[in-house]
């Protein structure tokens, strides 16, 4: 892109939609079973308001200004009010511990924290600067009471609504997004306001979500929205085209908020769709369920019947992505009438890499994206891309920035392989790859879709740094829970036996284990987005590591 393009102003289609859709409903929050409705117009005076204050406090100019809350009505106003002030967002992940919300604050030059909805405020903020601005979003029942700094409702109506919003060019910083960290410390990507504004070419050209360009659109929010994927496809999509976004209460009430919702585009990460699995087959066993898709129009009618009870009846779109998604999952789906489409990206490049749209292609991620163009590297099968949609670079780390991006590309850090046809198959991540003590390389990813349709387990993850053969841990769901050992055993004995004679010898899996505890955010085993932290399972579990591989059984539970 030129510089003098580059140097133009940024196209903020909220303000078209706020004059448009003033009196229409654009923000929906759930209180029980009632729920709140903010119109475009007063989520308008709302964060104009928000932003006039915000320019009021005297902070520097580009100020950061740090954002940590669960999903809700206050998030999407707030960051709305940032980019109004002419300020720069730095969103965090709601359940940071003391010491990591300090790391970021310090590391991120955040001149202001925006409090909301948390779990854990009264420890989180032990790891505040004492003379760091705070505003605080209205409490929300079942979280933490934040009374620090400036209260919403108190900040916002002294103010009057700013009229003369900032104006970004391309070039501009938009935010600083923090990554999950999944193979070491968080790093800060800096995306300017043209990377935000390219996303639109993969609406107007090939539109995989199906939006309805005239606005009438369902959204539902619940992934966490200070993730890329989240505020890429729920929040900016709402932003440019229109729609309503609701939220969700809690995670106890996500079905119900889903089922209320029907929400038109739906966005999900794996483990999502493995719930929703899980949740249909300890109603109707596969068995069952098998039979009743044979019969014509029994099938009919239990495949929306189940998409109705799914929460995603009226879904144009349904859509994963954030972490690789089984290719036998996404066949079961559609088998119960549920085609679900495939997006691969990161955040380095604003979550967009390559769309897979057909279905004639298992385990690919589809092809080049709009604008983007992929080539692997001959030397350790890396996926490369190049498009408009880079990060400038990481936040304060010049060094790994050029590592990173080299020549207009970006080093992705997943591995792949790109058909004849230019499909994409992601086979893995470069630093997941471990040597046996054979001297055999090991792609984990790739063993791991061979248990991935198993009911009965809702994560697994293929180990065995320093061992002689690889092992696999695997974490029961509901419906494993509910059998015996025994039949654990034996069940999980036969599948391993048939995987096994499929696979080289360097890859067979000695031992399939059945782990205690289930791998969460909590214990720091899994991102916020559900992806699982190979690094931490490895430290977590490695003492084991070598009496499961000796084990004479093949299926053994931890002890």
């Amino acid at each position: 892109m030129s510089k003098n393009n580059a140097e133009s102003v940024f196209d903020f289609k909220f303000y078209e939609l706020e004059n448009l859709h003033r009196d229409k409903t654009f923000l929906r929050q759930p209180f029980g079973d009632t729920w709140e409705e903010y119109s475009y117009g007063e989520v308008g005076i709302y964060a104009r308001k928000l932003a006039s204050g915000l320019k009021s406090l005297g902070l520097r100019e580009n100020a950061h200004i740090g954002l940590i809350s669960k999903n809700c009505r206050e998030w999407v106003i707030a960051d709305l009010a940032i980019m109004m002030a002419g300020y720069i967002s730095v969103p965090f992940f709601s359940n940071l511990t003391s010491k990591e919300l300090n790391n970021l604050l310090e590391f991120g030059d955040v001149d202001l924290l925006i409090v909301g909805k948390v779990e854990d405020w009264e420890n989180q903020k032990k790891g505040i600067p004492k003379d760091l601005p705070i505003i605080s979003f209205p409490n929300y029942e079942g979280f933490s009471i934040v009374t620090d700094g400036y209260q919403w409702f108190d900040f916002i109506e002294k103010q009057e609504p700013l009229e003369d919003c900032h104006q970004p060019k391309l070039n501009d910083t938009w935010t600083i997004i923090f990554t999950s960290g999944t193979t070491g410390n968080p790093k800060g990507v800096v995306l300017t306001y043209l990377a935000l504004d390219r996303t639109k070419v993969i609406h107007s050209q090939s539109n995989p979500l199906k939006v309805d360009f005239k606005g009438n659109n369902q959204f539902i929010s619940y992934l966490p929205l200070n993730h890329i994927a989240e505020r890429i496809v729920i929040e900016h999509t709402a932003l440019r085209y229109g729609g309503q976004i609701s939220f969700v209460e809690n995670l106890e009430s996500f079905v119900k908020n889903l089922q209320s919702v029907k929400p038109s585009i739906f966005f999900g990460v794996p483990r999502v769709y493995t719930k929703f699995q899980i949740g249909v087959l300890e109603k109707v066993p596969q068995k069952k369920l098998d039979i009743f898709l044979k019969i014509p129009i029994l099938s009919s009618l239990i495949k929306k019947k189940l998409k109705k009870g799914l929460g995603l009846i009226n879904a144009n779109a349904i859509a994963s992505g954030a972490a690789p998604l089984p290719e036998t999952l996404r066949t079961w789906f559609r088998k119960i009438g549920i085609d679900i489409i495939n997006g691969y990206g990161m955040t380095e490049n604003c979550a967009i890499t390559s769309q897979l749209f057909e279905f004639d292609r298992p385990g690919s991620v589809g092809k080049a994206a709009a604008e983007v163009e992929i080539k692997i590297d001959s030397n350790n099968s890396e996926i490369l891309m190049k498009g408009p949609f880079l990060m400038k670079g990481y936040y304060k780390l010049p060094d790994l920035t050029k590592k990173t991006i080299k020549d207009g590309w970006l080093h992705t850090g997943d591995q792949g392989k790109i058909d004849k046809d230019g499909y994409l198959f992601v086979t893995g991540r470069v630093k997941d790859l471990f040597k046996t003590t054979k001297g055999k390389y090991i792609e984990p990813l790739v063993l791991e879709s061979h248990f991935t349709d198993i009911s009965e387990f809702e994560q697994v993850c293929v180990v065995g740094l320093g061992l002689d053969q690889p092992i696999c841990l695997g974490v029961l769901s509901d419906i494993g829970k509910e059998k015996t050992k025994e039949e654990i055993q034996d069940f999980m004995g036969e599948h391993l036996e048939k995987t096994n004679s499929k696979l080289p010898g360097y890859q067979k899996i000695s031992t399939f284990v059945v782990v205690k505890d289930a791998w969460t955010v909590e214990n720091g085993l899994t991102t916020p987005t559900m992806k699982i932290k190979r690094n931490q399972i490895d430290k977590y579990y490695d003492l084991n590591y070598s009496n499961w591989n000796n084990n004479d059984a093949k299926v053994v539970f931890e002890s």
